[in-house]
């Protein structure tokens, strides 16, 4: 009977020491970053800078400029500064999940809609 208390409690303490993932969302405030995805089977980069409360992508040859409204720390909603259509009207929400020193992991989602996808983006120097 002894044994079994001592192991539970052995692996309650284990799984308590669990760290969280690193997040210094700060560290990506700004700056310029590389997104690479693939659409239609298709590898696509797409260089964004971060400057404050303006975010500018370079995608294909165009340029397009959203604003950035941070929630918290972690996360933000990006919304075109001139869409073109009512898909580009609606704003993204981005959160940040881990960060290392060079790029972090993030997910995304149109406001309003359920499905999250999922990309890392390297920071360039």
């Amino acid at each position: 009977m002894k044994k079994p208390t001592y192991y539970l409690i052995l692996i309650l303490f284990c799984l308590s020491c669990k760290t969280p993932p690193e997040r210094n969302c700060a560290d990506y405030k700004t700056g310029t970053f590389e997104f690479t995805s693939i659409v239609n089977g298709e590898e696509m980069t797409t260089i964004f800078e971060r400057i404050g409360k303006l975010e500018i992508d370079y995608f294909q040859g165009k340029q397009d400029s959203s604003t950035v409204r941070w929630i918290n720390e972690c996360e933000y909603i990006l919304k075109r500064v001139n869409p073109k259509n009512r898909i580009e009207e609606k704003p993204i929400h981005i959160k940040i999940l881990t960060t290392t020193d060079s790029s972090y992991t993030f997910e995304f989602n149109t406001v309003g809609e359920t499905k999250k996808l999922r990309g890392t983006a390297f920071k360039k120097h």
